[in-house]
C-alpha cells in the first residue's frame, strides 16, 4: 500500500522491473519482441509494459491477447506473474504505422508493477531508434 503523495510505506513490496527485446521497422508496419524481467527483492504478481511510438498508430489494430491500444501512440501490455530473477514470457507484437516514416522512436516503460515500489529507477524507460532498414535494432 502506497501513502500519500506516492511515498511507499514500511513493509512495501519493492520490485525492479526492466524489459530487454528488439524491434524492426519495415514499411509502416514495426514488429517488437520483449521479455519483462523482475530484478526483485520482490516478486510480482501480475504488471503491464507500455510501449509508445514517436508517430501515430494506425486505426484497427490487431494486438495480441493480453495488449490494448490506449493512446494515439501508445499500447499497454500484461506481463503476468514475475518471479524475483526471473524473466516472464516474451511479448511479441507487430504495429501498423498511420503512415510511413524513416524512423520511429520506441519508449519502453512499466505502466503498473503489481503495486510494488521501485528503488531504481535509473532503468525504468529505454528508448530505441528504429530506422526502416528492416534491421533489428536491441534494447
Amino acid at each position: 500500500m502506497a501513502g500519500g503523495g506516492g511515498a511507499a510505506w514500511a513493509g512495501d513490496p519493492e520490485a525492479d522491473l526492466v524489459y530487454h527485446g528488439s524491434a524492426m521497422l519495415t514499411g509502416d508496419q514495426v514488429d517488437v519482441w520483449l521479455t519483462p524481467r523482475d530484478n526483485g527483492p520482490s516478486a510480482v504478481e501480475d504488471a503491464s509494459v507500455r510501449l509508445r511510438w514517436s508517430v501515430p498508430l494506425a486505426d484497427g489494430q490487431q494486438l495480441p491477447a493480453g495488449c490494448v491500444r490506449t493512446e494515439e501512440r501508445a499500447v499497454v501490455c500484461r506481463t503476468g506473474a514475475l518471479a524475483v530473477g526471473g524473466s516472464g514470457g516474451q511479448i511479441a507484437l507487430s504495429v501498423r504505422l498511420k503512415e510511413r516514416s524513416s524512423e520511429v522512436t520506441l519508449e519502453v516503460g512499466t505502466a503498473w508493477n503489481g503495486g510494488a515500489t521501485d528503488g531504481d529507477k535509473a532503468n525504468d524507460l529505454a528508448r530505441v531508434l528504429v530506422l526502416a532498414t528492416g534491421d533489428t535494432y536491441v534494447f
